[in-house]
């Protein structure tokens, strides 16, 4: 989830560009709840299809396509916010290093171990960044049905990976730290221009790395073609239904939503991927589901 400042990002219909003016009112008359399940959908669904990719491509190859077709989309749709301060500058390269990290971790992660356990695991990260901004008596409550949901989700019929384990939770504290370089971002950029440049710079970093992996199967048009969808499920649309949403609802309730996204990646993984989690697993999602939605709730009411 990208923290932006939305009166920042979003100017008067009649001042934005034409094209940001048709997305505007194509996704103006719909309900702010249904834009955020929109969004989780189409990041899980776009995950699901890029698993599907690694066969092809790898990983790696795979985060490269994705990264460098979202940042020539996102170049394309922002072009008019692009000239950004200097003082900005190694905010986006950090971000985008960041970005391209995560995906990386990720990426690797679901190629070893289930989607919905990847995702959840992946979601201690923000987890972890809403503990830490709250300091209320129930915040332990919510670390320990965390932690429950983390020993269930590895307790399975077979043998863990641990590796993709790792590899998820490493892609957790990247979003933690890209939650965190969201902020910094919305500070020294406005509209989407930031995201633009550090997503095209995330792409820049990936290029040789999916090469090496995937080598000329990365010029296949079918991949090529793949890839592309791939960037606009999980980069684009989602990225576009969310900004809408967050100038309609509060941060509060959009965090709750987002506190979704395990169960969502969970039956992608089921539905697209054929990927089974037993009760065990299924009770580990919902723990960190209930988890995330409790933390960000208490943590944005006011003390008494």
């Amino acid at each position: 989830m990208v923290a932006i400042d939305v009166d920042r990002t979003w100017k008067s219909p009649e001042r934005r560009p034409f094209r940001q003016r048709v997305a505007w009112q194509g996704l103006g008359g719909v309900p702010p709840t249904a834009l955020v399940l929109a969004g989780i959908v189409s990041v899980q669904i776009g995950a699901a299809f890029a698993k599907q990719l690694f066969a092809s491509t790898g990983p790696a190859g795979a985060v490269s396509l994705r990264l460098g077709f979202a940042g020539i989309v996102l170049l394309v749709l922002w072009r008019s916010a692009l000239r950004i301060e200097r003082r900005a500058i190694p905010v986006v390269l950090a971000y985008g290093g960041v970005l391209a990290l995560m995906n990386l971790c990720f990426y690797e992660a679901i190629d070893r171990i289930p989607l919905g356990m990847a995702v959840t695991l992946e979601f201690l990260g923000p987890l972890a960044i809403a503990l830490a901004g709250s300091r209320r008596w129930i915040d332990p409550v919510w670390a320990l049905l965390a932690g429950g949901g983390v020993f269930l989700l590895t307790r399975s019929d077979g043998a863990v990976v641990w590796s993709g384990v790792l590899l998820a939770l490493a892609a957790g504290a990247c979003w933690a730290g890209y939650i965190l370089l969201s902020a910094k971002l919305g500070e020294r950029t406005s509209g989407g221009g930031g995201l633009a440049l550090a997503m095209a710079f995330g792409g820049i970093v990936m290029a040789p790395v999916g090469i090496l992996d995937a080598g000329a199967a990365l010029l296949q048009p079918a991949v090529l073609a793949a890839g592309f969808a791939v960037a606009m499920l999980s980069s684009v649309v989602p990225y576009s239904v969310e900004l809408e949403a967050l100038r309609k609802i509060p941060a509060r309730v959009f965090g709750v939503l987002m506190s979704l996204e395990p169960a969502v990646a969970a039956l992608a993984g089921l539905l697209v991927l054929g990927q089974v989690l037993n009760f065990g697993q299924w009770a580990g999602v919902v723990c960190v589901v209930a988890a995330s939605a409790g933390a960000t709730r208490t943590a944005a009411e006011p003390e008494v």
